[in-house]
Order: C-alpha cells, then structure tokens, then sequence
C-alpha cells in the first residue's frame, strides 16, 4: 500500500514557476514508476510528466515539454515537478500517481494504482 501527498501548489502569475511535491508512504515507493497528471474544470485527466523507478528515464507530454521536469528522490520518498515558463492553460488539479508496473502506458490512469489527492495550479494572466 502507498499513500500520496501532494503539496506545492498555489496561485502564480504567467511566467512564474512553481514546485510540486508528492510525499509517499511505504518501503516500496522505489519500486514504482511514478506520473504527474492534471486535470482542468471540463476536461479529462491528462498525463504530464512520467519517471521510472530509478529516475533514468522520464516521459513529457509536448504540452510541457522543455518547460517541467521531473525527478526523483528515492531516499525521500519523494517526487518532484519543477514547473517553469507557466501559462494560464496550465492552471488545473495536479496529481501524482504511483504505477507498480514500470514505465508503461503512462497516459493510461488505469496503469496507476494509487493517487494523491491533488493539489491546485491556478496561473493567472
């Protein structure tokens, strides 16, 4: 079992950059790959960022690509995204997931078993 805390969200203005955090519980968080999705008002959660178990390989989805990042903290037991160049189309519920599957399928929710709760993004123009 793995529990997920977010925290690290907020209000910024457009251009600014925040830093997500995902806080997770048990012995097996450096097993998993982990995701970072997001969801705005009306529309579908959508992956943002992937890693795998050991931080080597990482996934962007074009959306943020070369403006997030990614990492890993395994010692901690914690996930990042650094979030740079923000836009107002960024401005939704971000949440990290942890898939006990490795680094496959990371758009699919459905390949993650456990999720935080979420925190807000909220970008203003």
């Amino acid at each position: 079992q793995v529990q997920l805390v977010e925290s690290g969200g907020g209000l910024v203005q457009a251009g600014g950059s925040l830093r997500l955090s995902c806080a997770a519980s048990g012995r097996t968080f450096s097993s998993y790959a982990m995701g970072w999705f997001r969801q705005a008002p009306g529309k579908e959660r959508e992956v943002v960022a992937a890693i795998n178990w050991s931080g080597g390989i990482t996934y962007y989805s074009d959306s943020v690509k070369g403006r997030f990042t990614i990492s890993r903290d395994n010692a901690k037991n914690t996930v990042y995204l650094q979030m740079n160049s923000l836009k107002p189309e960024d401005t939704a519920v971000y949440y990290c997931a942890a898939n006990p599957r490795g680094l496959v399928r990371v758009g699919d929710t459905n390949m993650y078993d456990y999720w935080g709760q979420g925190t807000q993004v909220t970008v203003s123009s």
